[in-house]
């Protein structure tokens, strides 16, 4: 049976899933490191971050439970919290799950999306989504092809040409409808992203963002948008000024109607960073903060 524990404090850890819904983040997933090895955290807990009170606590969930992963997607939408594809040790996912957060018996009970109609993206991890009217639209990642799944969506990183498996970076878009339970790839216009993963996305209005992220074997500080009702990519912005630097594994926020917070991620040196910026959509101007903490990279 799912239950709840009050008072305690979540582990650290990487990888993780971290998504709003009303005033609580919900917290699943990821890996802590232990004597150099990665160790994946419970599959079967949420923690819940209370905003207006400060405090956390945690759920034991039961169902049809997605495993312990790190890297995959979650995002909140209409009180579910959706969890797509991410890593484990059997290799990349491509399966969806999603729990209830209202069901008002404050028990989280876990279903797998099996009944679905067209086709879903490839199996990969570190990839982000816009969540936009009822839709779910999933952009790049790092995971695994057969060779008849190759196109120009996928950069090959590695190969295994015995068993005929790929492995490298997406900049493909796909959508999930949830009412309708459909996926959908959209065909979109103009030149997109160049593939890549550990990458970040956030919406203003129709716009969703796309910044930065691990293209092969540098770390980019690129900024797009993808109109979401057109599907016409903007091409990278052409930044005035200061830009950050480049970067993976960092948080994109909006912040009111025209603006973006950027904290943090991994430079191309592999330095966790504890940067903040602002970008502003009137502007078009990155203003970096002066004020933040330097000693709490993430």
């Amino acid at each position: 049976m799912a239950g709840v524990q009050r008072f305690s404090v979540a582990e650290e850890r990487s990888g993780h899933c971290a998504a709003m819904d009303q005033h609580c983040l919900y917290v699943w997933g990821g890996y802590v490191t232990i004597e150099e090895n990665e160790v994946y955290l419970p599959h079967d807990e949420i923690w819940v971050f209370d905003i207006e009170n400060g405090l956390w606590r945690v759920h034991l969930t039961d169902g049809d439970m997605p495993p312990s992963m790190s890297g995959s997607c979650g995002a909140c939408l209409n009180g579910k919290l959706y969890i797509f594809g991410g890593y484990d040790d059997k290799g990349y996912s491509n399966q969806m799950y999603y729990v209830n957060l209202r069901s008002g018996n404050r028990e989280f009970t876990w279903k797998q999306v099996k009944h679905f109609k067209g086709q879903p993206p490839t199996a990969r991890d570190k990839l982000s989504c816009w969540v936009y009217k009822d839709l779910l639209i999933y952009f790049g990642g790092y995971g695994s092809r057969r060779h008849n799944e190759l196109n120009d969506c996928f950069d090959v990183h590695d190969a295994s040409w015995e068993g005929q498996m790929f492995w490298g970076w997406n900049n493909d878009v796909h959508v999930f409808d949830t009412e309708k339970q459909n996926w959908i790839q959209p065909v979109v216009k103009n030149s997109p992203p160049q593939a890549r993963a550990a990458h970040s996305c956030a919406l203003l209005g129709n716009k969703g963002y796309v910044f930065a992220g691990r293209v092969l074997q540098t770390r980019v500080n690129d900024l797009h948008f993808l109109n979401l009702d057109t599907w016409t990519w903007s091409g990278g912005i052409q930044i005035i000024g200061e830009k950050p630097p480049g970067r993976s594994w960092h948080t994109l926020t909006p912040v009111g109607d025209d603006q973006l917070f950027l904290y943090g991620g991994l430079s191309a040196e592999s330095v966790p960073l504890s940067d903040g910026w602002i970008y502003s959509f009137k502007t078009n101007v990155w203003t970096e903060f002066k004020h933040l903490p330097k000693d709490q990279p993430r």
